[in-house]
Parts: C-alpha cells; sequence; structure tokens
C-alpha cells in the first residue's frame, strides 16, 4: 500500500513543479536513470534525468505559460496511470494544445520509468472516415 501513496504524492508533486515551472524541483522527482519510452514515436526514447532537464527547460522556454493538468489518474502498485491536459500559447504565438496518458513507474519516491502517449490536438479536425482511410487505405461505409 506504500508505494500507491508515494506514487500519487509523487505525480501530485510533479503537477505542482510543472505548473510552478520549477525546473529543479521538477527533475530531482527522476530517477538518473529514468527510462523515456513512446511506443508510438521510438525515435523519442532516451535515458538519464538531465534529458529530462532539456526538454523542459526547452517546454518552459517555449510555451512561457505552460500549464498541466491530471484529467483522472489511476494507481496499480507502483505505476501511476494518467491523462493529461497541456496547454498554453508558443513563444511565436502559436497555441499550444497536447492530450494523452503516460505511465509512470515510482519506486522509493522517484520516478524511474515512463511510458508516454501524448499528441498534439490537431488543430484541423479530420472526420472518423477519413482518419480511418489514412490509416488502412480503404474508406470505411458511413450512414453520415
Amino acid at each position: 500500500m506504500g508505494s500507491v501513496t508515494s506514487s500519487e504524492a509523487v505525480m501530485s508533486r510533479l503537477v505542482g513543479a510543472i505548473n510552478d515551472h520549477d525546473l529543479d524541483r521538477m527533475v530531482a522527482l527522476f530517477h538518473p536513470d529514468y527510462d523515456s519510452r513512446q511506443p508510438a514515436h521510438p525515435g523519442r526514447a532516451f535515458v538519464g534525468r538531465e534529458q529530462v532537464r532539456a526538454n523542459w527547460a526547452a517546454m518552459f522556454a517555449g510555451v512561457p505559460d505552460f500549464r498541466a493538468e491530471v484529467v483522472r489518474s489511476v494507481q496499480d502498485g507502483e505505476l501511476n496511470w494518467s491523462e493529461w491536459a497541456w496547454h498554453g500559447t508558443r513563444s511565436d504565438r502559436q497555441p499550444f494544445e497536447v492530450r494523452g496518458v503516460t505511465l509512470f513507474r515510482v519506486r522509493d519516491g522517484l520516478i524511474v520509468d515512463g511510458t508516454l502517449y501524448v499528441e498534439d490536438v490537431e488543430r484541423e479536425a479530420m472526420g472518423i472516415e477519413d482518419a480511418v482511410e489514412g490509416m488502412s487505405g480503404t474508406r470505411p461505409a458511413s450512414d453520415r
């Protein structure tokens, strides 16, 4: 039961550090050998909290009003499943909106690994028929 409380507390501190743009406080929540994976984008995988620092320093610089919200989360032992909403305005005045799910494993009060499924929210909505056709090469029949 201790790891569940620990995971919840670590995730709460993570959201607070992100929204305060406190890079040091945020990075301190990650294990030095943090292992990050993005299965839909395998080239984005990395190991090490210093890359977390570099990534988030760029995020805070590029989106000066960056805000994060955990929409909902579930604890499964050491594993925290969270649905995130990130938003703000980029320094080039473009809107910034990202949604997705993260799976963070927390041990001894540190995030040791993460699997992230996060994507930019599309600005021009694509209908389901177009999306299925884009994935499969075949357009579905539609009642619309």
